[in-house]
């Protein structure tokens, strides 16, 4: 065994003792109990030794697909992460045995000895397991956070949290950016799926008791054995209630009112015994989080109490103004104590070093972030001697998907399952003949949904991804055959002989954050619309299980449909559904969102609003009818307009200008402005935009007639240097907040209606006071709904 870890804890604590190579101590009491020391004196022992540039290696934390084993010896990272998309040698579907082979590796190279005695400070690994160790092929799919607050049941998601826990340390993972407590406020937010619920109190219960579960009870034997990871609460805070239910945009309001619905559930997670906080890619009144020292540090330290780490999120201190993601001292002194930074991590390290040097961040400050990490790691059992490297640690290189897990799994998704609609169809009677209908039926990625062995997750991953995995038609087909009835699998609902009933098994695709941000709440898919019509046409009783990561305007499917179960991102374990749907479990689902009445997507989360409200549910002996639901929603459909850019071209009358000068076909440069082709779809169908300081850039058509809106497809890489605005109609609109919360964010759709941009006329005008690269896709007039927001 190399060296230990702890030389700087002997020479200045224990005053002499010399660490050999193979040195090693038994238990987690042992040092103090030798010393007499206390863990922060022993932390401080420790930190007075680090070098300053092994000091800010603690506050940097990269991703495995860009550093190496000799890049952790060199820099000693604190900690680094495993993002969506990442995975041993950059195969993101790396056997489990993989996972642990590499986190031998980096704790290895972590913990080789250090010239002079300095002191060796292992490191650690972070990933999002946020419904279950999803990353892993082989884990157990729990349900998204969205059904389990369906269930109310705080000690399931406990269980569900220690079960978490033990996969990951199966594969040598300590850290588990989990639980997000957002109460999430408009369900048009990509990350819906990932809150408990629209309700602080319930976010705040569930968030608390998934801590717990990671964790282990605070103040109990079992807080943070081996089997246990750190728990993260996040994002800090107001994530969940951003203007329009944008992505990484702005929650505004009245500070005390946004503490109360936003910052409660925190309250709760400390504590829980909670030992890092993830800062909010998200602004508070046009202040970045990462950025807001009154609220990293004054509120949540000050106020809420929390000692552990405060850990950002990707890259998301690199859109603090002023800042890049290779520079940012701003963060540290705000609070900061962990820059997730996936791949600048060199250049933000060698900044650091340079800006404590020369007294931009304080000397005080680093210590102060380092102590930190380190407390958090004493309190895991991941800093002094006793520490173990990941494969000798207990239940290291265990089978993920236990029985035992699946069968929770299973648990909580019937839990989930919230009947809508009953006419007596449910249950579903025993030796039934069952149609089993809809390309998500035998889909568990679907059922999955996003932050499943990929970020986005995905149809297209098959069922060979998910060994040991139930999909719905599975489990429905063995519930069938158990009350001596038979289902039958037709995606497209053909049939020879008539069933006795159908299920339709439909939803929305998976996604995850920016990629999943709605204009509204439309469902149009129409696919489980069609079949649902077509049983009912046929007088076959049908039953609309409904794969969502939020409720959706589905007036139509409910109209079309003799029962309608929402059931949510169920997971991996299809069974669960089943039992729910032939009675072999109660219904005990409830709602913990209200259900829309309307399509547009403004929040339906007032008392007395939506369909139905937060609590609504039935039980399988309920017979319920919603009446006929209105059918007419103007979003069902792409809104009518004229194009003045879009496929690679101008379109007829449509002229681009820069400085009175014409740029044909938006091709070429002209007063600062240069275009040039760039491959969105396809060859060159977009455009390439640099506009120089002080520069704009006008796309018109004076022959435009149609349209109340503008739409633009649009993308940024960085964010503004300088003030960006808008025109039309001689009007004009700052966007360089939007900007700034759009940049990096791929590919995004501007919608400006008179709700920002009053009095819209035939041109639209881009102008920037500093250098700006933007990508265009189309530029278009448009016919939207009275009353649309403004989007970005």
């Amino acid at each position: 065994m190399r060296a230990m870890f702890t030389a700087a804890v002997c020479a200045l604590a224990l005053a002499g003792c010399v660490q050999q190579p193979g040195m090693r101590t038994a238990s987690a009491a042992a040092p103090e109990a030798a010393s007499g020391i206390g863990e922060d004196a022993r932390i401080a022992a420790i930190v007075s030794a680090m070098s300053l540039e092994h000091k800010v290696g603690q506050l940097i934390q990269p991703q495995i697909n860009s550093f190496t084993a000799a890049d952790m010896r060199r820099y000693r990272f604190g900690s680094y992460l495993a993002g969506g998309n990442g995975g041993p040698g950059g195969d993101e579907f790396a056997p489990a045995a993989e996972w642990l082979k590499l986190a031998d590796a980096m704790w290895e190279a972590s913990v080789a000895p250090l010239p002079a005695g300095e002191p060796i400070v292992p490191t650690m690994w972070g990933i999002d397991a946020v419904h279950g160790h999803t990353n892993v092929v082989g884990a157990t799919i729990f349900p998204h956070n969205i059904g389990l607050g369906a269930t109310g049941d705080a000690d399931l998601v406990r269980r569900i949290g220690a079960a978490t826990a033990a996969e990951m340390r199966a594969t040598g993972i300590e850290w588990d950016f989990s639980p997000t407590i957002a109460v999430a406020r408009d369900d048009r937010w990509g990350r819906t799926y990932e809150s408990y619920s629209e309700d602080t109190a319930t976010v705040a219960k569930m968030g608390a008791a998934l801590v717990e579960g990671l964790q282990g009870g605070k103040g109990t034997p079992g807080f943070m054995g081996e089997d246990r990871v750190i728990a993260t609460a996040k994002h800090f805070f107001g994530d969940g209630g951003t203007n329009l239910g944008v992505d990484t945009g702005d929650t505004l309001g009245d500070l005390a009112e946004l503490e109360a619905i936003h910052a409660r559930p925190y309250r709760d997670a400390i504590d829980a015994g909670a030992l890092a906080v993830m800062a909010s890619f998200s602004s508070i009144n046009g202040e970045k989080m990462h950025g807001n020292r009154a609220l990293l540090t004054d509120y949540l330290r000050g106020k809420l109490g929390f000692d552990g780490l405060l850990v950002g999120d990707w890259n998301a201190h690199g859109q603090i103004p002023g800042c890049t993601n290779a520079d940012c001292p701003q963060a540290i002194n705000a609070g900061l104590d962990i820059y997730m930074v996936p791949d600048d991590w060199k250049a933000l390290h060698a900044n650091l070093v340079k800006q404590v040097r020369d007294g931009t961040v304080p000397m005080a400050r680093l210590d102060e972030a380092v102590t930190r990490v380190l407390r958090v790691k004493a309190r895991a059992g991941l800093l002094y001697p006793q520490a173990k490297r990941p494969s000798e640690r207990a239940g290291a290189g265990t089978v993920l998907g236990s029985p035992e897990h699946r069968a929770l799994a299973r648990e909580a998704v019937a839990k989930s399952q919230v009947i809508l609609k009953n006419t007596g169809v449910l249950p579903l009677k025993a030796g039934a003949s069952v149609l089993v209908a809809g390309k998500a039926a035998d889909s568990v990625a679907q059922a999955a949904g996003g932050w499943t062995l990929t970020w986005q997750g995905g149809r297209e991953l098959g069922p060979e991804k998910f060994p040991g995995a139930t999909s719905i038609w599975q489990g429905i087909r063995a519930a069938a055959a158990e009350t001596g009835g038979t289902a039958t699998l037709s995606a497209d609902g053909t049939y020879a002989a008539k069933p006795d009933a159908a299920i339709v098994v439909f939803g929305e695709d998976a996604y995850a954050e920016f990629y999943g941000d709605r204009k509204n709440l439309a469902f149009r898919d129409e696919e489980g619309l069609a079949l649902l019509r077509k049983f009912d046409a046929a007088g076959v009783p049908t039953v609309a299980v409904f794969l969502s990561g939020r409720p959706l305007w589905v007036n139509r499917e409910l109209n079309a449909a003799d029962a309608f179960v929402a059931s949510w991102l169920p997971g991996g374990e299809g069974a669960g559904v089943a039992d729910v749907l032939f009675g072999k479990r109660p219904a005990t689902g409830r709602l913990s969102f209200t259900w829309p009445n309307t399509c547009d997507g403004h929040p339906a989360n007032e008392p007395g609003s939506g369909l139905f409200p937060r609590g609504y549910g039935n039980d399988l002996g309920n017979r319920t009818a919603t009446g006929r639901l209105a059918e007419d929603c103007a979003f069902l459909t792409e809104q009518a307009g004229v194009e003045l850019f879009g496929n690679g071209r101008l379109a007829s009358g449509a002229a681009a200008t820069a400085g009175g000068t014409a740029i044909p076909n938006l091709l070429g440069s002209a007063g600062g402005v240069s275009a040039k082709g760039f491959d969105r779809k396809r060859q060159e169908d977009a455009r390439l935009v640099t506009l120089a300081a002080g520069s704009s850039l006008t796309v018109a058509n004076p022959n435009v007639a149609g349209g109340n809106a503008w739409r633009v497809a649009y993308a940024l890489d960085d964010r503004p240097a300088g003030p960006v605005r808008v025109s039309s109609g001689g009007r004009t609109l700052d966007v360089t907040s939007q900007f700034s919360t759009a940049a990096g964010r791929d590919w995004r759709e501007m919608i400006l209606t008179d709700r920002c941009l009053p009095a819209a006329g035939s041109a639209l005008t881009f102008a920037t006071d500093a250098p700006l690269t933007i990508k265009l896709a189309e530029i278009a007039r448009v016919d939207m709904p009275a009353g649309t927001d403004c989007s970005f």
